[in-house]
């Protein structure tokens, strides 16, 4: 037989899009269209709809950039049309090829009610089958012209994404309102064709099977008479039929479709706009919920089912209704998915228990599925924090962007820094929005790398973005691939049931050890450093206000601040959604965070004021200071989690730090280093003087400030690309280098100032008294545009992997490049320490804001190894936002010579949580002690159920085993190992309860338990 599939195929693309698909809607007649244009931000569904509306038609102009219109659609059912089904088809000048990302619309009666949302691909507004015809027809479109920030061509400069300006242009045009008949076998046909070829297409050509699906499309095309589509759409049919009902092999790879719309909480658009589309894209959903009972929508974030339920109560109404159905399935267990290389310790936690608790709390639903299918990354600390959370299983798609090396495994269990394992699945169908096509069913069988042990994925299937979620058309392509030869099974169910079946079949799965580690997306642990610093200062303010707060309800009987805390964790937790934190959406969302994070500090300052203030004695006569210490070591003095008069406090023994000149330079001196600073203002020696050791590389400067170019390929805001190294730019010219009268406490400090490019940047580098660390605080006036800068520390030592603080512990990376795994690893993500080290000795580097690191090693001619710690202080890219980090920063960090790991994690408080000083006397008792340094205490509160439990969640920091007393400083009648949640849970440590009197009765005593390496656990103590 002569090979003329070419022929086939080309006639079966033309005839389904020019004849088939137009000929859904046969007849119609146009809507009277009039609209309202709202004068600024979107107004409540009753006053756009009461709003006086002006005549207006198709082909209009509407909608400047972020701004809202009003259509008032009206009509009349043709007589003629009685029993045949009726739509309303309206396009706001869609581009069909881009659902999401571009207009939308919320279709609303005349008397408020949600209808459904209107997105390029869902453009239709159901009218029913009226009885007789005559029917009048009013609907209510809630336009938004929100414009297209990822344009063609992509990652373009824009302003659009600063906000709506005042002359803004329209940016689209009405294209059609009408009323028209949905011819149903019409319909049927289109997708019957759209199945059979879209599984034929998939097959090799050497499948019989491709070559049965390709005659029977041949037989379709040619019952189908093309002047009269709809009067032989069943004829066309029939002759498909036989194909389309031979079953599939007994082997065909099994597909778990859940319906999805993953909607990113704020990126090409504001959070206002997010709102809206939940709003949308929930409205579509449970309408489809509704006309399908077999259909399962799942949707994460609790941030946005709370948005939901503030916004659209009556649209929140209904969800609740089919969640209760099974129909729409919170998951995620998370309060939005957030980035989780970036957020703290005690801030992931926090996006579990309060995803957790709302959904438990509005939907009775306790979820089991982690569901981050879009962060750049996953932190090796979250098996951990999954389990803790009560939650069994993760899912993730985005390793499969990694631009390297393929990850080998799709089912798997995940296996943490401290042992802990979850089963995780990574679907092999490549994306989040799946449509459900042939092709895409194809790839995820031909994909999955997990053949012979395991048969089956789960695909997530919708328009994300606005784009409207699931379609009618992706049901219908589920139920033709049920069971269909040539095609993978599917069968649309609740990831849970996926879950269920996967681990039971897949018991055994392989296990991946530590991060997963994102090879793209770089540059999202630099870009935007204001809101990543307004991050970090939130978080360690948090863990102020919760102690001091706590300690005054306890100490004073002061009352708890629960709804604040409650409001600034909502605030955060938002923030470090994985476009936010990250630093890659538009200008408007970055301006936003700001303002929430200076909103957050004032109402964050305010209530550790005024905790300290109750807590703090009257001073006496002659005034007094009382000084706080939230960190959880002691530091100068005073206790960790507690404070003492200031007169207490200081280094006892410590030499006095000094600053005198040398040799066209200066010399800084403490007793424990001697730090040598040329007149270049670059640090040429640092000598350790307890270990009797120079921490410099031979001839390499240290704290040498370095700028790179830096325009990636693609992905401004995201990407670093490995070119960037290739050039360099070291800043060693100063503008004036001198020294600094003592600074408090007697820290001794050198002013070093300095011009590049259109910026300045001013450094202060200091000695204290009995510290072992030289520290550099950094204010820079940055003007550059798409460059990197950068600051390296070459210190003479022979590591080939660094520690990188991450939530609740550390992880290690390799220094060389060896394995194309290794090499991708050229930026790394840190939390508030890196530290490199041989036997014996080692160095660590730490920050007060900074996340992007990169450490690289180097053998000299002298046989010595160099190896280089280097903090990625600042990024320029100009997309998605033109303005990225322009002006002023102003960043911390320093030099730990001698460190070990347990050092570097105390110093690493130490230098995000700055003593606090008040007027008082006196001294506060912490509210608890650890007997062991390396058995550190994130968070201290009261429970969440307002019981006036104390909870203290710690962790072992070093990587080993420990076994710690936790002595309390209150009266307790018992004490529990609780989850995140404040609830018991199986596998919970045991605890050695020992009270003071010994005989079990009510009074101070402490509680003994062992840790392996990284465990956190969470006491909660009964007052």
């Amino acid at each position: 037989m002569h090979d003329d599939r070419r022929l086939t195929e080309a006639r079966l693309q033309r005839v389904l899009g020019e004849r088939v698909w137009p000929a859904i809607y046969t007849r119609s007649v146009p809507l009277e269209v009039a609209r309202w244009d709202a004068p600024g931000e979107p107004v409540p569904a009753a006053e756009g709809i009461a709003a006086d509306h002006v005549p207006a038609r198709v082909g209009d102009a509407w909608g400047p950039a972020w701004g809202t219109t009003w259509f008032r659609l009206r009509g009349e059912v043709p007589r003629e049309w009685a029993g045949l089904t009726v739509e309303a088809v309206v396009d706001l000048g869609f581009d069909s090829g881009m659902p999401g990302f571009q207009s939308e619309g919320l279709v609303h009666l005349p008397d408020g009610a949600v209808v459904k949302g209107l997105n390029p691909r869902n453009a239709w507004i159901p009218v029913g089958s009226p009885a007789g015809g005559g029917e009048a027809v009013e609907f209510h479109v809630e336009a938004a012209a929100n414009p297209v920030i990822l344009g063609n061509p992509p990652f373009r400069p824009t302003e659009l994404g600063g906000g709506r300006g005042p002359a803004d242009e329209p940016l689209y045009r009405l294209a059609r309102a009408d009323l028209a008949v949905f011819e149903t076998a019409v319909w049927e046909l289109a997708m019957d064709l759209d199945v059979a070829g879209g599984v034929m297409r998939s097959l090799d050509t050497g499948d019989p099977r491709r070559w049965e699906l390709l005659r029977a499309l041949e037989r379709s095309l040619d019952a189908l008479d093309l002047h009269d589509v709809p009067g032989t759409a069943d004829r066309a049919r029939e002759a498909l039929a036989p194909a389309l009902r031979s079953p599939a092999a007994a082997s065909a790879h099994r597909v778990s479709a859940v319906g999805h719309a993953h909607i990113d909480s704020a990126w090409l658009w504001p959070v206002r706009e997010t709102v809206r589309k939940v709003v949308r894209t929930s409205a579509n959903a449970v309408a489809l919920a509704e006309d399908h009972p077999g259909f399962v929508f799942a949707m994460s974030q609790a941030q946005q089912w709370a948005w939901l339920k503030e916004h659209r109560p009556d649209v929140f109404a209904r969800v609740v209704r089919a969640s209760e159905a099974g129909q729409f399935v919170p998951v995620g267990g998370m309060w939005v998915e957030s980035d989780t290389n970036m957020p703290g310790s005690e801030a992931l936690a926090r996006q579990f228990s309060f995803g957790k608790r709302f959904f438990r709390d509005e939907l009775g639903v306790d979820t089991q599925e982690v569901w981050l299918p879009d962060s750049f990354g996953y932190s090796a600390a979250l098996p951990q924090l999954v389990r803790l959370s009560g939650s069994r299983w993760f899912l993730t798609q985005k390793i499969s962007w990694s631009r390297t090396n393929a990850f080998p495994h799709h089912t798997f269990w995940w296996e943490g820094i401290d042992g802990t394992r979850v089963f995780t699945h990574f679907p092999p169908v490549d994306t989040y929005n799946s449509e459900l096509t042939g092709s895409e069913l194809a790839h995820a069988s031909g994909n999955f790398r997990d053949k012979g042990g395991a048969s089956r994925s789960l695909v997530p299937f919708g328009h994300g973005d606005g784009g409207g979620g699931p379609t009618r058309e992706m049901l219908a392509r589920a139920r033709r691939t049920g069971d269909l030869e040539g095609s993978p099974r599917v069968e649309v169910e609740h990831p849970s049931e996926f879950f269920a079946k996967a681990h039971a079949e897949y018991p055994d799965a392989p296990v991946w050890l530590g991060e997963l580690y994102l090879e793209f997306h770089r540059g999202t642990y630099t870009s935007q450093a204001a809101t990543k610093q307004g991050n970090r200062r939130s978080e360690h303010l948090l863990r102020e206000a919760e102690l001091w707060a706590a300690t005054a309800a306890v100490r004073t009987g002061a009352p708890y601040p629960y709804e604040a805390l409650d409001r600034v964790w909502r605030t955060v937790l938002l923030n470090q959604f994985h476009d936010i934190l990250p630093g890659s959406s538009i200008a408007w969302v970055h301006r936003e965070a700001a303002e929430s994070y200076a909103e957050a500090a004032a109402e964050l300052h305010g209530i550790v004021a005024s905790a300290q203030g109750a807590l703090a004695e009257e001073p006496g006569g002659d005034g007094g200071t009382l000084v706080f210490n939230a960190a959880p070591h002691e530091r100068d003095g005073v206790p960790a989690l507690g404070a003492v008069p200031a007169a207490l406090t200081g280094a006892p023994g410590a030499a006095a730090a000094s600053v005198d000149a040398s040799d066209g330079g200066f010399l800084l001196d403490n007793g424990l280093l001697t730090v040598r600073v040329d007149g270049r203002g670059l640090v040429t020696s640092v000598l350790d003087r307890v270990a009797e050791r120079e921490v410099l590389a031979p001839g390499s400067p240290g704290n040498l400030l370095q700028v790179h170019p830096d325009l990636p390929n693609q992905w401004d805001a995201w990407d670093v690309d490995a070119f960037y190294r290739n050039t360099v730019t070291d800043l060693t010219g100063a503008d004036a280098v001198e020294a600094l009268e003592p600074r408090p406490g007697g820290a001794a400090a050198l002013r070093v100032a300095r011009t590049f490019g259109a910026s300045s940047v001013v450094q202060v580098l200091s000695l204290s008294p009995g510290a072992r660390r030289l520290d550099v605080e950094t204010v820079v006036h940055w003007h550059e545009r798409e460059k990197f800068l950068k600051a390296a520390f070459p210190v003479d030592v022979r590591a080939d992997e660094s520690s990188s603080e991450i939530q609740f512990g550390h992880v290690r990376r390799p220094t060389h490049s060896n394995t194309s795994w290794d090499a991708a690893k050229f930026e790394i993500c840190a939390h508030r320490w890196v530290h490199v080290g041989e036997p014996g000795y080692g160095v660590a580097v730490l920050n007060d804001s900074t996340y992007g690191h990169d450490v690289t090693r180097a053998v000299r001619g002298d046989g010595g190894t160099t190896t280089t710690v280097r903090l990625s202080l600042l990024r320029a890219p100009r997309f998605p936002d033109p303005e990225t980090d322009q002006g002023e920063h102003r960043f911390r960090y320093a030099l730990a010579p001698g460190a070990t790991v347990e050092d570097a994690v105390r110093e690493g408080y130490r230098i995000n949580l700055p003593p606090r000083e008040v007027p008082g006397g006196g001294e506060v008792e912490p509210l608890v002690r650890v007997d062991d340094p390396g058995v550190v205490v994130e968070s201290v509160k009261l429970a969440d159920d307002r019981s006036g439990d104390v909870v203290v969640r710690l962790y072992e920091a070093r990587g080993g085993r420990a076994r710690a007393t936790v002595a309390p400083g209150f009266p307790f009648a018992g004490v529990r190992a609780v989850n995140l949640l404040e609830e018991e849970y199986e596998g919970a440590p045991g605890l050695d309860v020992r009270t003071a009197s010994g005989d079990g009765g009510h009074g101070h005593g402490s509680v003994a338990f062992g840790l392996r390496p990284f465990q956190i656990v969470t006491l909660r103590f009964a007052r």
